[in-house]
This record gives structure tokens, C-alpha cells and sequence, in this order.
């Protein structure tokens, strides 16, 4: 899985693992790598850890070769690694642009690509994008994340209509707001914050144990007939 050296990626990956998956834990920096690895593994779970850029395609291939050593070819693949550059829309470079849509999109294509032929040839799998309230609407200073969390939305459906007759669902799961870094800027609002846990149903913001149950349910047997879904764990954020 990708984004696994912290944040909401680091959670889903300590929640399959406590599920009893064996996990290939994938992301930029060995050093937080190597200690999500040594976390899991000291807690009963079993994982290895990869260094790819995602930003980089020749790096999305090796990443997904590299995948199947450890443990075998995957029959899950998370991809929640992303980027959120926050500029005003005029202010987007070329640069900005093309960065957030190799990791927040590209990324996820190009592995499934890769990794989902031996999920169909064994007739089981499991797809699990992160998706995001932006997914939906919008928020700014944030629309290359906003136009690649949509795609994400319907990259999900599209690999649903390809796969799930060969007994592998994609689904996405859209987090509302979680203390990360990549929420930082807006966490480190204490008035932002607030209203931000106020425009919920539940009356406060995501904590990281909020994401294992949904990761887990659409990662096993039990999601067999959902498919193509994207999920909000937001507190109710999204309905109101």
C-alpha cells in the first residue's frame, strides 16, 4: 500500500495488518518506512517496506515489481499516498500541477494496472483508493487536489465496471478532515479547526482509528457485493 509511512495511510496499514494481512508498505522516506515496518512487525503483523516516487512513472514500475517479492503479488492494493499544494488557482504552475496528478492519480492508475492481472487470474482481489471530500465539492486554494480527488472518484467506478466480474472490487474511501500533514495548514487554525468539526453530525474531526473499520470491510470477504462505491468517513460532513 501506498502513503503507508504516516497519516491516514500509516492507519489503514497498521489495520490490515492487525486483521492478520501481510503488508508491503510503500513510500517516499526509508527512515518513516523502516519505523512503520518495525511498528507493525513488533506489534505480531507482518510487513516490508519499499522507497518508490510515485511522482516518477519508471518509479511506479519498480514499485510494482518490487511488490510481489516479499510476500507474493498483492490481492489488495491501497493507494493513499498524496500531495496537496495550496495556491490560489491562478498561482498553479505547470509544475504543482503535473506533481499532485502523478501521485494523487496517475499513481493509482498505473499500479492497478500492473498489479490487478494477477488479482483477476486468481479471481480475488481488492482495490481501496483514497478519495477525499473534494471528491465532491470544493475548497480553496486547492483545485489541482480537488480535480485529482475527482478523478479518483471516478477512476474507481471505471475500475469497478472493468474488474469486478473477475472478483475484484474497487472502492474508494473519502476521509473528511483528519490532524495529518497534510491537513496541517488548516489544524494549525485552532478557529478554523473548530468549525471545521462543527459542520459535522458528530460534533468533532476524524482521528485515525476512525479509518480502520471501513479500510478493513472493503478490504475482506465481507464487501464482496460492493463495488464501486466511495465511502465517506467524515463524521457526516459530506449530508449536511
Amino acid at each position: 500500500m501506498t502513503g503507508a509511512s504516516s497519516g491516514i495511510g500509516r492507519a489503514i496499514a497498521d489495520a490490515l495488518a492487525s486483521a492478520g494481512a501481510r503488508v508491503v508498505l510503500v513510500a517516499r522516506r526509508p527512515a518513516e518506512l523502516e519505523a512503520a515496518r518495525a511498528a507493525i512487525e513488533a506489534a505480531g503483523g507482518r510487513a516490508a517496506a519499499i522507497a518508490c516516487d510515485l511522482a516518477d512513472r519508471g518509479g511506479i514500475a519498480d514499485c510494482a515489481a518490487q511488490a510481489i517479492r516479499p510476500f507474493g503479488p498483492p490481492d489488495i492494493l491501497v493507494s493513499a499516498a498524496g500531495i496537496n499544494i495550496r495556491k490560489p488557482m491562478l498561482e498553479v504552475s505547470t509544475e504543482d500541477w503535473d506533481a499532485t496528478l502523478r501521485i494523487n492519480l496517475e499513481a493509482p492508475f498505473f499500479l492497478a494496472q500492473r498489479l490487478a492481472p494477477a488479482m483477476i487470474e486468481r479471481r480475488w482481489g481488492r482495490i481501496l483508493n483514497i478519495a477525499s471530500l473534494q471528491s465532491l465539492r470544493a475548497f480553496g486554494n486547492s483545485s489541482p487536489y480537488g480535480a485529482s480527488k475527482g478523478g479518483i472518484a471516478q477512476l474507481t467506478r471505471a475500475q469497478a465496471e472493468a474488474w469486478s466480474r473477475f472478483g475484484v472490487n474497487a472502492n474508494a474511501i473519502a476521509p473528511g478532515f483528519f490532524a495529518t500533514a497534510l491537513t496541517a495548514p488548516v489544524a494549525a487554525d485552532p478557529a478554523r479547526w473548530q468549525k471545521m468539526a462543527d459542520s459535522t453530525f458528530i460534533g468533532r474531526n476524524g482521528e485515525l482509528a476512525d479509518m480502520a473499520g471501513a479500510a478493513v470491510f472493503l478490504a475482506s470477504r465481507a464487501s464482496d457485493y460492493i463495488t464501486g462505491q466511495t465511502i465517506f468517513v467524515d463524521g457526516g460532513f459530506s449530508a449536511g
